[in-house]
């Protein structure tokens, strides 16, 4: 529960701090983000319990990337982050995860998430920002990969890339889990 509240005021500190350099009011990050002020209000103070699509909303909206939100400061020149110590951002009910690991640095940063996808369970995700690419590589499995409404199927050794600013599916195929990283680029910050 410690690590729980000390990621929550992590998140809240990150959220404040980049609302305020936007020069965003809680009520105008709530509109374009389509949150209420209430959970902001409640976010910022380091209470409630914020979902991915909610978190995800928030950093397009902001103009940053997920983990920005989530992650306190780096420290030396080399970041190594382990699967068993990045808790997942969404859990399906059929067991399937979803851990962003880390971000690079710089002006345009990449997320680098893991995912495991069970067969019939699918995490449906909001449009993007405009600029954002989103990169699959699947490792073991198979995956369908639905982009404006039409399914590709991706198998273990195969890659896809895609503008991210159009809704999107990702769905868990055939019979034995699916495992894959993406890697989620953003635009350069204004």
């Amino acid at each position: 529960m410690t690590e729980t509240g000390a990621a929550l005021r992590t998140v809240a500190h990150n959220v404040r701090t980049a609302r305020v350099r936007a020069g965003l009011s809680l009520e105008e990050l709530g509109r374009r983000a389509q949150v209420s002020k209430g959970a902001l209000v409640a976010l910022e103070k380091a209470q409630g319990n914020p979902n991915l699509a909610t978190l995800v909303r928030l950093a397009d909206t902001l103009g940053i990337s997920v983990s920005a939100l989530m992650q306190g400061p780096h420290e030396g020149r080399v970041r190594i982050a382990s699967v068993d110590d990045v808790a997942p951002l969404w859990t399906g009910e059929l067991g399937s995860e979803a851990r962003l690991m880390l971000t690079t640095s710089g002006p345009a940063p990449v997320e680098v998430w893991r995912w495991r996808l069970e067969p019939g369970e699918e995490y449906p995700s909001h449009p993007h920002q405009a600029g954002v690419v989103e990169t699959i590589s699947v490792t073991a499995g198979v995956m369908t990969l639905v982009v404006d409404g039409t399914e590709h199927t991706l198998e273990a050794g195969r890659t896809a890339t895609f503008d991210g600013d159009t809704a999107h599916t990702y769905r868990g195929a055939g019979t034995e889990t699916c495992h894959l990283v993406m890697t989620v680029h953003l635009p350069p910050a204004p």
